[in-house]
C-alpha cells in the first residue's frame, strides 16, 4: 500500500495574480501558507480486473478511461496508467469548496501516488507543474497555480509567476519568532457556505483576457499588496499586515458580484469590533473560511462561535505533498 498526504493552504498576500489570464501579461506574485489539514490518498493492488476509486463517490470501471471523475481520470492518463487491478481512495481532514485549495491539494497528491507506484519520482516543482497542467490546461479549469505550487511545496512560500509560465519560489524570510507569532495570531472560522472556486474565478479570468482596465487595475494593486505584505511580514510588523488584509479584502470584493454576502460581511464587522485587527475570506471567495489576525484570540473566538461560525485551529505544515507511509 502506498499512502500520500498533500497540505491545504492559505493566502496570505497577492491571491488572484496567479491566474495564467493576469500573469502571463504583467508576471504575479503571492505568498501562500501551507497548513496542517491535509487530503490523503492510498493505493493498494487487488485481485479484480476492474479499476476502483473512492471519493464522495464509488467507481468501479474496466479501465481509467472510462472514470467519470476528471482528475482521476486525466491523472491516470497523463502517468499513463490505463488498466485495472488498483483501488485508490481520497479522505480529507476539510470537504471541498471551503477556499483552502483542496482541488489542487488533491492533484498533487493523486499524481504524487500513481508516480510513486510506477517508481518515477518528480521534484517539487515538477509535481505543481504536472497538477497544473492536468487542472488548467487538460480540463481547462479558470483557476490559478498558488494552490498546487504550495501544496507540492509546503511551508510558507512566495511565488512569482513570470509571463512565460515559469515560477520563482522562495520562502518568506522570517526567523522562527515571527513565524510562531503569525501562527499563533492567525484564526480561521468556517462560513459555513461552499462553492467552487471556478464559479468565482471565471469572471475575473474572463475580464482579465478581455484587459478590462477596471479588473486589471484591481488585480495591479493586489499584487503590490503581496509585496507590501512580504516586507511587512518580514519586519515582524503586524499592525501594518493587518492594515494590508483589511485592504485586500475591500479590493477582492470589487473583483466578483458573489464574492461576499451580507452575513459575511455582517461577521467580518463583528470580527474587527471584538479582537480581530485584520481579515479576508481565504480562497476564491463567496463562501469557505474567514482569517483574522487576532489581537485578542479569546474575544474574537467567543464571538464568532456565539456567531454560529465554527474555528478551524491550525499550524503551518513544512513538508508540502509527501509519500506518507509505503
Amino acid at each position: 500500500m502506498i499512502i500520500t498526504r498533500s497540505p491545504l493552504r492559505i493566502s496570505l498576500g497577492g491571491g488572484g495574480t496567479d491566474l495564467p489570464s493576469y500573469y502571463r501579461k504583467h508576471g504575479g506574485f503571492l505568498i501562500a501558507g501551507a497548513i496542517d489539514k491535509y487530503v490523503y490518498l492510498t493505493l493498494h493492488e487487488t485481485f479484480v480486473e476492474d479499476m476502483i476509486v473512492k471519493y464522495s463517490k464509488m467507481e468501479r470501471v474496466p479501465s481509467a478511461k472510462e472514470l467519470k471523475h476528471p482528475i482521476f481520470r486525466e491523472a491516470f492518463d497523463r502517468v499513463g496508467i490505463h488498466g485495472g487491478g488498483l483501488e485508490i481512495a481520497s479522505m480529507a481532514d476539510i470537504p471541498s469548496g471551503t477556499g483552502l485549495g483542496s482541488s489542487g491539494s488533491f492533484t498533487t497528491a493523486l499524481l504524487k501516488l500513481l508516480h510513486a507506484y510506477k517508481g518515477d519520482p518528480l521534484s517539487h516543482a515538477e509535481l505543481a507543474e504536472e497538477a497544473c497542467h492536468i487542472e488548467l490546461e487538460r480540463l481547462k479549469e479558470p483557476i490559478g497555480k498558488q494552490d498546487q505550487y504550495i501544496a507540492a511545496v509546503g511551508g510558507v512560500t512566495c511565488f512569482t509567476f513570470n509571463p512565460d509560465d515559469t515560477v520563482d519560489i522562495e520562502p518568506l524570510r522570517i526567523d522562527n519568532e515571527i513565524y510562531y507569532n503569525l501562527e499563533d495570531s492567525l484564526m480561521l472560522f468556517f462560513t459555513g457556505y461552499s462553492r467552487g472556486a471556478s464559479d468565482i474565478l471565471r469572471e475575473q479570468d474572463d475580464k482579465s483576457k478581455e484587459d478590462d482596465q477596471s479588473m486589471l487595475d484591481n488585480l495591479h494593486f493586489v499584487k503590490d499588496l503581496g509585496f507590501r505584505s512580504r516586507a511587512a511580514l518580514e519586519a515582524g510588523d503586524f499592525n501594518a499586515y493587518s492594515a494590508i488584509m483589511r485592504e485586500h479584502w475591500a479590493y477582492k470584493k470589487q473583483r466578483a458580484k458573489s464574492m461576499s454576502n451580507t452575513n459575511i460581511d455582517r461577521w467580518y464587522q463583528m470580527a474587527l469590533d471584538n479582537g480581530a485587527t485584520g481579515g479576508k475570506l481565504v480562497g476564491a471567495g463567496g463562501g469557505g473560511f474567514l482569517m483574522f489576525l487576532a489581537q485578542d484570540k479569546m474575544r474574537l473566538r467567543h464571538t464568532m462561535i456565539r456567531a454560529g461560525l465554527k474555528e478551524v485551529r491550525f499550524r503551518f505544515s513544512f513538508e508540502g505533498t509527501k509519500i506518507f507511509s509505503n
